[in-house]
């Protein structure tokens, strides 16, 4: 797989976290890829995702109005999610050789939203607790136009808003797991992003 991280992308990435805590990047993964992820969501059935439930371990519970997506995991043992795992990984790499982070594992899903459909603002890791550190969320929606909905928003620690985020195909957004709570806001239109964390060593635990 041809992978557009270079040095120079990885070292901004690493500013930007330093600086801010998040950024934003239109286009860096390879187009290939990001049409063969949007091609697998486009041919897998809506009953291949399952709903989305929040908690933890064994006191997951689905709650429609806090979350009312679809999700199913990514798996390393088929492409294109493979590919996408392949570049994540070299992300993580780039990020402990800059930031000393140690990210350690990683684990992502697709999310599905049908019209209507939203996620509350929450956070995705209580400070200290560390079971996740960095959050990614790619989108995979051509032809997004301003009044479609579902945009993700970004918000300051004292819940200031920071940014407003279109689902755009193409759009990388990367952020501290325990500084920035966030949203989505109601879509009105299919609406499917692939949302993943970064974790330490020694720490695991399916959402």
């Amino acid at each position: 797989m041809v992978s557009l991280l270079n040095d120079e992308l990885l070292d901004r990435i690493a500013d930007a976290l330093t600086d801010k805590g998040y950024i934003v990047l239109e286009d860096v993964l390879p187009e290939t890829l990001s049409n063969a992820l949007l091609d697998k969501v486009n041919h897998s059935p809506v009953e291949s995702f399952r709903w989305a439930e929040i908690g933890r371990g064994n006191e997951r519970v689905r709650e429609q109005e806090i979350r009312s997506d679809r999700i199913r995991w990514l798996n390393e043992q088929q492409q294109p999610d493979a590919d996408y795992l392949e570049y994540m990984a070299c992300l993580r790499h780039g990020l402990n050789r800059r930031l000393f982070m140690g990210l350690f594992d990683y684990e992502s899903h697709y999310a599905f939203y049908r019209p209507g459909t939203f996620y509350r603002k929450h956070l995705d890791a209580l400070r200290g607790s560390r079971n996740r550190i960095l959050t990614t969320v790619f989108f995979l929606n051509p032809d997004w136009q301003q009044g479609d909905g579902g945009e993700l928003m970004l918000y300051e620690e004292d819940d200031a808003l920071l940014e407003q985020i279109p689902p755009r195909m193409g759009t990388l957004v990367i952020f501290l797991s325990e500084r920035f709570p966030h949203e989505v806001l109601p879509t009105h239109k299919d609406r499917a992003s692939i949302a993943g964390w970064f974790r330490v060593a020694g720490s695991y635990e399916l959402p």
